[in-house]
């Protein structure tokens, strides 16, 4: 028991457990989700014609958004369903990756089956250097 009472222990098991939380808290977070990297959500969009289904609002979408995305802000979303394709993969589009987890899965509910969100959101796609369209 004397290892439970060392403080250098104790510390030591709190940096582990506080790992083992920051490791295992992007997956709760993401509720199931996948994930698309910038990289991989291109090469998708590119080999099966996929879509980036971009959910912020019209402001911010037209001033600045993925090349050929689609523009269906979250709260219109479920009146806009039938007008998305079922048989293409959607990479859903958000800010920072973070509100696109559940539209990916209200889409999911609704019958679309390859659905992802892109990981990091738009940010992440300005981080990596890719172009933006703007809109007028």
């Amino acid at each position: 028991m004397d290892f439970f009472t060392d403080q250098t222990n104790i510390l030591l098991i709190i940096v582990v457990i506080t790992s083992a939380v920051a490791l295992a808290l992007p997956s709760f977070l993401n509720r199931g989700a996948r994930q698309l990297g910038v990289n991989d959500a291109v090469k998708l969009a590119n080999s099966r014609d996929g879509l980036f289904l971009d959910i912020r609002s019209a402001d911010h979408f037209k001033a600045g958004a993925v090349p050929q995305s689609r523009n269906v802000p979250a709260a219109d979303l479920n009146n806009k369903l039938n007008s998305l394709p079922k048989d293409k993969p959607i990479i859903v589009v958000c800010e920072r990756g973070r509100t696109a987890v559940g539209v990916v899965q209200n889409l999911k509910k609704n019958g679309f089956e390859e659905v992802y969100c892109l990981q990091g959101g738009l940010a992440a796609w300005i981080e990596a250097g890719l172009p933006l369209t703007k809109k007028h």
